[in-house]
């Protein structure tokens, strides 16, 4: 059995096709999903927060318990607890995945856009952001 993790919005719209593409891109892994409002927000505004703290955790658990070896982070559009546009998202996007790689750094840490269509995409972290 192989695992990955997704720290993933609360939001279940999200979730299934989080799911769906992490197990077909990644040869039917499991996937621990750990949920927040806004994780991105959570991560990028203050790493060290006990909110992130939690974040962490669970990601040990997942990474300890079950041998995930990567880590999903995701950004999805109508966000409730992150209501910024796309462009500031992806900007949290980004540095949330930068927090996790230096914390994690043995792991591959993967950004991932989930769109109004709720197509699944991944983020290319050199590139500006781009409003829709």
């Amino acid at each position: 059995m192989s695992f990955c993790t997704a720290v993933n919005c609360m939001d279940g719209r999200v979730q299934g096709p989080i799911i769906s593409y992490l197990s077909k891109r990644f040869d039917g892994a499991y996937v621990d999903d750990i949920t927040e409002a806004g994780p991105v927000n959570v991560l990028a505004s203050d790493p060290e927060s006990r909110r992130s703290k939690e974040i962490y955790r669970k990601i040990d658990v997942s990474v300890n318990a079950h041998g995930s070896r990567l880590i999903a982070v995701v950004a999805h559009d109508d966000c409730a607890g992150n209501p910024k546009p796309k462009d500031a998202q992806l900007d949290d996007l980004r540095a949330s995945v930068e927090v996790l790689r230096r914390r994690y750094p043995d792991l591959q840490v993967i950004p991932l856009w989930v769109g109004e269509d709720w197509q699944v995409e991944e983020v290319e972290l050199g590139k500006p952001a781009l409003a829709e």
